[in-house]
């Protein structure tokens, strides 16, 4: 079993900067992949960014590519979304997610069988 805490959304303005931590607890999350996702109102959840086994690789959405950072903490066991320049399309409940059967990074959100219970992120313009 592996439970996820997500925290630190909040309401942000254009350009400002964000960033979300996922705890984890129950496995070392360097055991698997873990991703982030989210949704916006009326939309299909998609896949933000993802880091593999051991964190050994990275993998993000162009819509987010070069403005957002995954890493994690193997000590605290918390996974992080670094977000910098963010947009109004960026406004979304964010959630974390662990895929406990794969060590490479999946896009599908259907891949990941543990999941948090999502922040929210709202960017003003």
């Amino acid at each position: 079993q592996v439970q996820l805490v997500e925290s630190g959304g909040g309401l942000v303005q254009a350009g400002d900067s964000l960033r979300l931590s996922c705890a984890v607890s129950g496995r070392a999350f360097t055991n698997y992949a873990m991703g982030w996702f989210r949704q916006a109102p009326g939309k299909e959840r998609e896949f933000v960014a993802g880091i593999g086994y051991i964190g050994a690789s990275t993998v993000y959405a162009d819509s987010v590519k070069g403005r957002f950072t995954i890493s994690g903490d193997n000590a605290k066991n918390t996974v992080y979304l670094q977000m910098n320049s963010l947009k109004p399309e960026d406004t979304a409940v964010y959630y974390c997610a662990a895929d406990t059967g794969r060590f490479r990074i999946s896009r599908a959100y259907r891949s990941y069988d543990y999941w948090g219970q999502g922040t929210q992120v709202t960017v003003s313009s």
